[in-house]
This record gives structure tokens, C-alpha cells and sequence, in this order.
């Protein structure tokens, strides 16, 4: 057995022996195959970049999309600064030779541990070749580029050389590069100038500038902060008592409002959508000579620019975006914060009703858009949803509920489907819920972190298609510097909905341009589907967001306002939002909706809706009146048919005894008419048209008769009413009461 464990433990070592010489061989010869790479020393000390972008006509964009961060020198910078980087970065920057092997063999120890690539071993000096020289991909290959030029960059030039190069070319955020640049948008002044807190929050960022900004997760971006201050007390830098007093500390952040029109552009946008496609950052895009081709339409971007500029929005922040209903293609942006408006979640509001709610519900064949619903005060567990004027409306047509935005019908039809399955549509609308959005509040909008400008404008994108859904983009294709297509957007749909559903969803949501909360739109005489949202501050007349979105089978904008500091406003959706998008759209042909085979309309008897609360169809005998056309799917389409004006209509009458008074009591229909006789056939009293009740007094004693007809004379009953007889129903000390 012992011999056997030693041939084996002998086996494994020569085996891994082999192995380690065969990678080492390959590692050393890749890596001369590598060394005739050059280092392009331009690279590193260029100030001005410029990306190039087009339109969807392959015109340049005429926006800034240039990088224009001063260049600072290290002997400018407090001695602090530096220190700040080296601690969290790279501790033994001024003893390697830009390759630290302890490191790159510990992180290699603790990928292999975690079957992970998570831990990096990048020296400051490798940092600034992968920002500079070479794309962000995880491969050997770009990884053995990397050790050779920093080899070549580490021999010529000083430390301090590179140090200065390196402050001067990382990404910050924000479309910010370089520490001046960064320091003079998160703190509104020179490098010069920064504070010790100040430089380790900086120093912090460059690890995860989304992941640690300052402006969209604060409290992430401190616990960074703090992790540089005490890494720099460890390395001596600082003093503990220092390293205690500045955790302390807020960020305080004072935005530099000057770079507030570039920060919400649709280059912008499309720059930050390329660095995600191409893992990394602008300013390599921009050396490397890429070009970003967009499907911005610039008329549309003109149309959306103007139609905002020409409302109000009392200084509040807002934006506006135009998706091609089709392609998921961004035809316009136009936005105006001091940030960046796309990287924030916001309170959808009522927006989320179509797509979390009333979709779901008539893709399960729960509901149509003729389905009444209790509009009633409810509670489910600790929730109590109340609709926006406090009133209750009683019975309501869904197509009703979802035009005017009623709260309560929404929560109710929201619990029919059910939390789960209902945010799985929404899901695969491209809606991003947290695992603490599970309740009934998610019906009104009420998620944990909410949604962005772009996810919520997409999501419509299956009532505009035939319930087809893709993710919008802003880039349509990228070439590198040779006119090689580099990556290309070819849409990927998902089947979100039946296309009925989307048809009859989109039927209701024209009614909110008529008489819903979007009738700032029914002026344009278009046809246009439009939904509202509106997020109060509880207990207050304030809003926090405001939004609209209105969509044609073409095209989908989607606007919004708000403050992301969260400063109340008193805008609601449908005002300012909507007049927005009335701007936009009566610059434009709009096409209608195209009805899916899916679709049928069919009569129903308003007569059974209205008393029974039921979907029947009406009869060759209903009065055009009392019947309506209505639209519904071919899956859950009502097959039972009314009797009304087929059978007879019914007598309900009671007597109500007081004291010596006798009074017949008639419930009576507004589409039947009521004679009243004596024994002697003498007509006492004639009623028609009259709904609810009739009350009619009459002597003790004696025999009457109630006949009942449709209006028209036909089919009528005839009822004897006997004083003498009839059953004891109540018995109160003013009151008897006998029905007949």
C-alpha cells in the first residue's frame, strides 16, 4: 500500500512537473513572440481624445464627445494623493520592476481556490498599459501583451514618470478621466487642492467607478474611502487618531454643474453603452480610433429637443427618449442633470400598471377590458391602498380603471394573477425587481429601487410589437480603425405576450388620451396609446417623479422628471410629462394599431353588466342601447347570451305597512314600463324610464295588479297584489313589511 501511495504522489509530480515546463515554455515563448510590440509614449500623455459618432444615416453626431482633462504634474499634487494610490493599489509600486510576482502568485492561488478570475494582480504600471494600450478582455494573450509592454514602459521611464501618467489617464466615472479632471467634477476645484478624504474617496473609485460612485451608491463609495484610510494608517502614511478622525467624515460631494450638458447627451449615452460592449473605457475607444455608428435619427433628436425645451419643468431634472417600436433602436435622447440620468432607479408610478398588472391578467385569461371590478375599500394584510381622489367608484370596467389610473381595481386584479407570475412578464419586459419587491404595492409602483428612464420606456415595447420584446440599444454597430465591424446589434425577441393581449392592452391605453389621465393628448386627434405615472411623497401635495409615456405601432417616447436628489416637485405626469410627448407627437404622421386575427368584437348586453356585473352577449331583441361593441381575445371571449327581451321581464314589488299607510314599493328597470290597477282594471299610475325604485301608497283592504312590458308594449306580466295576503318578512315596532 505504501509503495503503491508513493508511485502515485511520484506519478502526480512528474505529471504536474510536465505540465508547469510545458506552460512555462509557452508563457516564455508568447511572450517574445510579444516583445516586438511597441509602446506608443503619446498614448500616455495625450489630453485631448475624441470619439467619433454617427447617426443612423452614418452622419457625424455634432456633440462633444472629446476628453479634454488638464494635465497635472505630480510635484503639483499634496504628497498625500500619491500615497493614497499606492496604498490601495499597488503598496510596492517603487520596489518592482511594473510586475509584481508575489502578488500575481497569490491572486493565481486564490482564483484557482474560488474557480474564479475575480482577484487581479495589476501593478500601477500594468493599469496604465491595459487603460492605454490594450482592450479590456480577461485573455492570456492580451495579459502577456500587457507584461511586455510594461517591462518596456518600466525601463523608460522613472517612477515618478509613470505615477504622473497614471494619475492623469484613469477612468473616474462619469465620463471623467484623469485626477483633475475628476477632482474638478466631484469637488468643483483643482487636483491641487483635494483634501486627504477627498483623495482616498477618489483612490477608491478606480477599482469599480460605478460600483463606488460617490453620487449613485454614497454609501459604498465611504466604506472605499475608509478601506483606503486605513490601508494607508497600516503602510505608516497617516496616523490611526488621523485614519479615525477623517472616517468620520462626510464625501461632500459639490458638483461641477459646467459638465451638466454633456452628461445626459446621446453620445453620452452611447459612449457609456461601448464601453460596456467592448469592455473598455472611452478613452481607449477613442485611442484606439473606433467608431461608433447610432440609430439616432436626427430629426427625431431635433423633434424631442424642442418639444422639452418648450415646457417648464421649473428647474427640476428631466429627460426624454424616442424607441424604435421594431428594432428597439434609440432614435433620441435629451437630458438635463448634473447626473447622469440613465444610471439612476426611479419610482415608476402607475407606469408599471400595463406591464405588471393588466398584460399579465388578460394573457391568463383572468380578465378583458370589459371585466367589472369592485372599486371598494380593501386591506391586505398591512396594506390599504387608496386610490388618488379618496373615493371609491364602485363597480368598474377594467378598461375604466386602467385610462383614469384607479389604484384599487389594480391591486385587486394584481392579486388575481399573482406577485410572482405577474413580475415574471414584467421581467421579461426587461424590468429588474430586488428580492424585497414582493407585495401588493408593486401593483402601484411601489418597488424597492425602481427603474430607469430606459428599462421602463422598453418595457412598453411588447404592446407596441405583437407582445414581442428586445433590449433597446443606442449603438448599432462599431468598427475599429480599419473599418472592421467590431461588434454589430442584431435584435434578439422574446415573446412577451399574446399579440391580443398587447392589442387590447394598447385598446385601453388609447382611452387615457380620451378621457384618462392622458387627455392633455386627445387634442391631436391621433391615434395614440398613453399611460401616466406619478409618485406622491405620502401625506404631502409633493411628487418625487413625474413620468408619460405614449407609443404608436412605430415609435415609443418615454419622458420624465424629478429631482435625483429627491427634492420634492409639484409636477405630476399628466401635465408637464404628457404635454411633452402632445409636443413630440403633433410634429408626426402616426400610423393606427393593425387589429390581430386574435381580436374579435362582440355585442355585449349592458343590461347584465350593469345589474349582474357579468360579460353576456346581447340578443337579436336587445335595443341598440342597451348593447355595446366591445373588443376581446379569441381565448376568453364570452359565449353565454343574455335573455333580456328574449323572456319575460320580472315584477319585484313589496308593501311596506305604516301604521294605517299602505306603500307598494316597485323596483323598477329603466327599459320597462309598469301599469298600476285597481279590482276594477282602473289604471291608477303609469311608469317608465325610471330606474331604481317607485313608491306608491294605497288603501287598505283591497286587490291591485302590477303590469309589466318592455318598452315597446311587448311581453307583459301581469302580478296580483293582495293587501290580506302576503308573507311576513320584518317585523319592527314602526314598520311591517310583506313582499309579493
Amino acid at each position: 500500500m505504501k509503495n503503491f501511495v508513493k508511485k502515485t504522489f511520484i506519478t502526480l509530480s512528474m505529471l504536474l512537473g510536465f505540465i508547469f515546463l510545458i506552460f512555462s515554455t509557452y508563457f516564455l515563448i508568447s511572450l517574445a513572440k510579444y516583445s516586438s510590440l511597441a509602446l506608443n509614449s503619446e498614448l500616455l500623455t495625450t489630453a485631448s481624445l475624441n470619439i467619433e459618432i454617427f447617426d443612423d444615416n452614418h452622419r457625424p453626431i455634432e456633440e462633444d464627445n472629446s476628453f479634454n482633462g488638464k494635465y497635472i504634474k505630480l510635484q503639483e499634487l499634496p504628497s498625500y494623493v500619491k500615497e493614497c494610490f499606492i496604498s490601495i493599489e499597488d503598496k510596492d509600486f517603487y520596489k518592482h520592476n511594473g510586475i509584481n510576482k508575489k502578488r500575481i502568485i497569490k491572486a493565481t492561488i486564490n482564483n484557482l481556490k474560488n474557480l474564479s478570475y475575480k482577484e487581479g494582480a495589476s501593478t500601477i504600471s500594468q493599469q496604465l498599459i491595459k487603460n492605454t494600450h490594450l482592450s479590456g478582455e480577461k485573455t492570456i494573450s492580451r495579459k502577456l501583451k500587457e507584461i511586455s509592454l510594461t517591462k518596456k514602459l518600466e525601463k523608460r521611464f522613472s517612477k515618478d514618470e509613470i505615477l504622473e501618467f497614471y494619475l492623469n489617464v484613469i477612468y473616474f466615472g462619469n465620463n471623467t478621466y484623469g485626477i483633475n479632471e475628476a477632482s474638478n467634477y466631484y469637488f468643483s476645484k483643482d487636483a491641487s487642492l483635494l483634501s486627504l478624504p477627498e483623495s482616498a474617496m477618489l483612490a477608491g473609485m478606480i477599482k469599480s467607478p460605478k460600483k463606488y460612485s460617490p453620487i449613485t451608491n454614497p454609501e459604498s463609495s465611504k466604506s472605499r474611502r475608509n478601506l483606503v484610510l486605513s490601508e494607508m494608517a497600516k503602510d505608516g502614511k497617516i496616523s490611526f487618531s488621523d485614519e479615525i478622525k477623517f472616517k468620520q467624515e462626510d464625501l461632500n460631494l459639490k458638483i461641477n454643474c459646467s459638465k451638466v450638458d454633456k452628461l445626459n447627451t446621446y453620445s453620452e449615452q452611447a459612449i457609456d453603452e461601448a464601453t460596456s460592449l467592448l469592455k473598455m473605457p472611452a478613452k481607449q475607444i477613442a485611442i484606439g480610433e473606433y467608431k461608433i455608428y447610432t440609430y439616432q435619427n436626427s430629426e427625431l433628436q431635433n423633434n424631442l429637443i424642442n418639444s422639452i425645451s418648450q415646457v417648464s419643468f421649473d428647474e427640476n431634472d428631466f429627460a426624454g427618449m424616442a424607441i424604435d417600436s421594431k428594432t428597439g433602436g434609440i432614435q433620441a435622447y435629451y437630458g438635463n442633470s448634473v447626473y447622469k440620468i440613465l444610471e439612476y432607479k426611479r419610482q415608476p408610478g402607475s407606469l408599471i400598471k400595463p406591464i405588471l398588472v393588466y398584460a399579465p391578467a388578460i394573457n391568463e385569461n383572468i380578465i378583458s377590458p370589459s371585466t367589472l371590478i369592485l372599486d371598494e375599500k380593501i386591506n391586505i394584510g398591512d396594506f390599504s391602498p387608496k386610490n388618488v381622489d379618496g373615493k371609491y367608484n364602485g363597480y368598474i370596467s377594467c378598461r375604466e380603471s386602467l385610462a383614469k389610473s384607479i389604484n384599487i381595481p389594480t391591486v385587486k386584479i394584481l392579486s388575481y394573477v399573482g406577485i410572482e407570475k405577474a413580475k415574471n412578464y414584467a421581467v421579461n419586459a426587461g424590468i429588474e425587481f430586488e428580492k424585497t419587491d414582493d407585495s401588493y404595492a408593486l401593483a402601484l409602483g411601489g418597488m424597492t429601487y425602481g427603474t430607469t428612464l430606459k428599462q421602463i420606456t422598453n418595457a412598453y415595447m411588447p404592446l407596441a410589437n405583437s407582445g414581442k420584446f428586445t433590449t433597446a440599444k443606442f449603438i448599432h454597430f462599431i468598427t475599429d480603425k480599419n473599418g472592421k465591424i467590431v461588434y454589430k446589434n442584431d435584435p434578439v425577441y422574446k415573446q412577451v405576450f399574446r399579440d391580443d393581449t398587447s392589442f387590447l392592452v394598447t385598446d385601453m391605453l388609447k382611452d387615457a388620451t380620451n378621457i384618462g389621465t392622458a387627455k392633455k393628448l386627445g387634442s391631436l386627434k391621433k391615434t395614440l396609446a398613453s399611460k401616466t405615472g406619478t409618485v406622491g411623497i405620502k401625506g404631502k401635495k409633493e411628487n418625487l417623479d413625474a413620468w408619460n409615456i405614449t407609443y404608436t405601432p412605430d415609435l415609443i417616447v418615454g419622458i420624465w422628471t424629478g429631482n435625483l436628489d429627491n427634492k420634492p416637485i409639484s409636477i405630476s405626469g399628466g401635465n408637464q410629462p404628457t404635454i411633452a410627448s402632445k409636443n413630440f407627437f403633433s410634429n408626426l404622421d402616426v400610423n393606427d394599431f393593425e387589429m390581430p386575427s386574435s381580436v374579435e368584437k362582440k355585442e355585449i348586453d349592458l343590461i347584465e353588466l350593469d345589474e349582474n356585473h357579468k360579460i353576456m352577449l346581447a340578443n337579436s331583441a336587445t335595443p341598440e342601447r342597451y348593447k355595446k361593441e366591445e373588443l376581446f381575445s379569441r381565448f376568453n371571449s364570452p359565449i353565454e347570451q343574455s335573455s333580456n327581451f328574449i323572456l319575460p321581464p320580472k315584477i319585484n314589488a313589496e308593501i311596506i305597512s305604516y301604521s294605517n299607510k299602505k306603500i307598494l314599493e316597485l323596483k323598477t328597470k329603466e327599459y320597462c314600463q309598469y301599469k298600476i290597477y285597481d279590482n276594477e282594471n282602473n289604471l291608477l299610475k303609469e311608469i317608465k324610464n325610471n330606474k331604481n325604485k317607485a313608491e306608491i301608497e294605497l288603501e287598505c283592504d283591497k286587490t291591485y295588479f302590477v303590469e309589466c312590458s318592455y318598452l315597446d308594449g311587448s311581453m307583459p306580466v301581469k302580478k296580483e297584489l293582495n293587501l290580506k295576503s302576503g308573507k311576513k318578512m320584518i317585523n319592527h315596532k314602526k314598520q311591517k313589511k310583506w313582499y309579493i
